[in-house]
């Protein structure tokens, strides 16, 4: 399974929302029962020594790396430590119903050493290292209190009203130090919007010269060439009058021809079928056009923004095409969806599977475009199959509404 999916503009503005709005209160949100807090409770409690030994690894790595050995000591630690503080993300994200996933650096391609300076330039690394002072200390304090209170009969009273309360103090720091704060988060966000802005820049160049090649080698060569069978028969007017009707006839077809040529530069720009139809008809439509049956499922009560309504309906239709050269498949599918300010279109098919999105360009320009709108592309493809591209944009949808396609060029 490949998964390309930087987190969307929607999950980002829930997490910044949910972190700096007092009104998510955990008692507000659907809660554990207090046996699973105390559960959750004594699990904390029993992280100890498996923390200390992480910390311990991680510090004397540290200590050593300079002859080499400590390497080995590291890379044994950041695992340890990163399962263990994703799972009490997971406890702290259950006592304040919020989510909390894992906020580190994808590990990148490359051997050993450029993945171990990945994993040290990475700013959760450090905090998870200050996590695990909290944790060891005030933190595991608390969570033996919750125990303490239940196995003592004249303190069920407190544990029955302060369970939760001393678990809710204690995952609020569990999420300050185990994840970014609005301020990073937000620098975050403008991180990704500047790659995704320069992918887009380069993109939008890069369609530029693939337009003006287009223009120059097809259909300015045709036209050069109507010019020039016109001058001839220009010339052939006076003394063969039959072959300038020829040549004529011959300039009237490469016309035809140039014409054509400039048509598909224009579909290529932006479908006539997507002005008239809008996204969710354009898709219908090319659906149609698949050699392999293809059902589109559910629909669209408007219209995404016109960039975004191009960006997606070009996405499908490279999904699509894809399906159909190399996933030898029998039945394929569009799922359309929007809800809460977010456009989700899925592509699947039943074909063998084994997808690689780094084996061509096409995939890859589909994340341009979408990164471009702050959207995300997640691709599924196990050996054997089904493949499953699920493409999501934000976007607010407008009246449903059509407009006149161009006039025939």
């Amino acid at each position: 399974m490949v998964v390309l999916a930087p987190l969307s503009g929607a999950s980002w503005s829930a997490r910044i929302e949910d972190m700096s709005d007092p009104s998510t209160a955990p008692q507000e949100r659907d809660q554990p029962g207090r046996l699973l807090l105390t559960g959750y409770a004594a699990e904390q409690v029993l992280w100890m020594v498996p923390l200390i030994l992480g910390l311990v690894l991680f510090v004397v790595g540290g200590l050593l790396v300079i002859v080499w050995v400590g390497i080995i000591f590291v890379v044994a630690a950041v695992p340890l430590i990163r399962v263990i503080a994703n799972r009490q993300r997971h406890i702290a994200g259950r006592v304040l119903g919020a989510d909390l996933p894992p906020p580190y650096r994808p590990s990148p391609d490359g051997g050993p050493l450029i993945q171990l300076r990945t994993v040290l330039t990475d700013p959760m690394t450090w905090r998870d290292l200050a996590w695990i002072l909290w944790a060891i200390t005030f933190g595991w304090v608390i969570s033996l209190l919750v125990i303490i209170l239940l196995l003592a009969l004249v303190t069920f009273f407190f544990w029955w009203f302060g369970a939760y309360p001393l678990l809710w103090m204690r995952s609020q720091v569990d999420r300050v130090l185990l994840t970014y704060g609005n301020t990073e988060t937000l620098e975050r966000r403008v991180e990704a919007l500047t790659r995704s802005r320069a992918a887009a820049v380069d993109h939008s160049a890069a369609e530029l010269r693939r337009l003006e090649r287009d223009l120059h080698d097809g259909t300015q060569a045709r036209l050069v060439a109507v010019s020039m069978s016109l001058g001839m028969a220009e010339e052939l007017f006076a003394s063969d009058p039959d072959a300038a009707r020829r040549t004529v006839s011959e300039a009237r077809a490469a016309t035809t021809a140039a014409i054509a040529d400039l048509r598909s530069v224009v579909r290529g720009i932006h479908p006539p079928v997507l002005a008239d139809r809008g996204l969710d008809g354009a898709i219908r439509a090319l659906a149609l056009d698949m050699a392999v049956p293809v059902e589109v499922i559910g629909e669209l009560r408007g219209r995404p923004p016109a960039p975004i309504e191009s960006a997606v309906y070009f996405a499908v239709a490279e999904c699509l095409a894809n399906s159909a050269k190399h996933a030898d498949h029998e039945h394929a599918w569009v799922e359309l969806h929007h809800d809460r300010d977010l456009l989700r279109v899925v592509v699947g098919d039943d074909g063998q599977g084994g997808a690689d999105v780094d084996g061509g360009t096409g995939m890859r320009g589909v994340m341009r475009r979408l990164a471009a709108f702050d959207g995300t592309m997640a691709v599924s493809s196990p050996d054997g199959g089904p493949t499953i591209v699920t493409l999501e944009v934000p976007c607010v949808l407008s009246l449903p509404k059509t407009t006149p396609s161009s006039a025939p060029v």
